[in-house]
């Protein structure tokens, strides 16, 4: 039964990878840098090809981009798009051990310094079939719209309970900004913690109530 008119106001309050060996997954986010950002379950879900959203690390310097993907590559993850220069700055994507693709960005443009190991912001991009009309389910959920550009993008204001921003994307334009084809089926294999209850949205990404969201001890927690 729907549940939209009568839930609580929803808030990303977590992160959760679905992942067959939480351990090794574990050993990777800490060597990437976002261990403190992230849960992890173990599952054996059925996924193949473009699981339909990937989490995006937005840093300061370009050093510090090469930095985190250099990281990333020495813990096992695949190169999908090498660091490069675009219209709107420098960046890369990976892919993870455990499937979770990973984008690492910086708007700088010319070299400012060496790397450190600092997150100016963590966004989870979701790939959607219809912007629009995911964003009103959103809205309708209670989540505020903080930049929206037509059918294109949006992203919601974040709460004081989650480091990680949300946003929507079409799914083919995110996949392509991947470097993957965008067909995939099976499980998204990522669940986000919601204070509005569990549900799942349009495109089949599923909330679960924030207070049955426990990580497992090989898990890490959201600080």
């Amino acid at each position: 039964m729907a549940m939209a008119t009568t839930a609580s106001p929803t808030s990303l309050t977590s992160v959760t990878l679905e992942v067959a060996d939480p351990e090794a997954a574990h050993r990777f986010h800490t060597a990437l840098g976002v261990d403190t950002h992230v849960r992890l379950r173990a599952s054996e879900a059925h996924s193949t090809g473009f699981r339909g959203f990937t989490l995006a690390l937005t840093v300061s310097r370009r050093a510090t981009v090469d930095s985190f993907l250099g990281a990333a590559v020495d813990a096992g993850a695949t190169v999908l798009k090498p660091a490069a220069k675009s219209l709107w700055g420098y960046g890369g994507v990976v892919q993870a051990p455990d499937g979770t693709i990973w984008k690492v960005a910086t708007s700088a443009k010319k070299d400012s310094g060496p790397a450190t190991r600092e997150i100016d912001e963590i966004v989870l991009l979701l790939g959607v079939e219809d912007v629009k009309a995911a964003k009103q389910f959103y809205v309708g959920r209670g989540l505020t719209v903080a930049r929206s550009f037509g059918g294109k993008y949006a992203e919601f204001a974040s709460g004081e309970s989650s480091p990680v921003k949300l946003a929507l994307y079409k799914r083919r334009g995110l996949a392509k900004d991947l470097g993957v084809p965008a067909d995939g089926t099976g499980s998204h294999r990522i669940v986000l913690g919601s204070t509005g209850g569990s549900f799942t949205d349009p495109d089949g990404f599923a909330w679960e109530d924030a207070t049955s969201l426990t990580p497992p001890s090989t898990a890490s927690a959201l600080s």
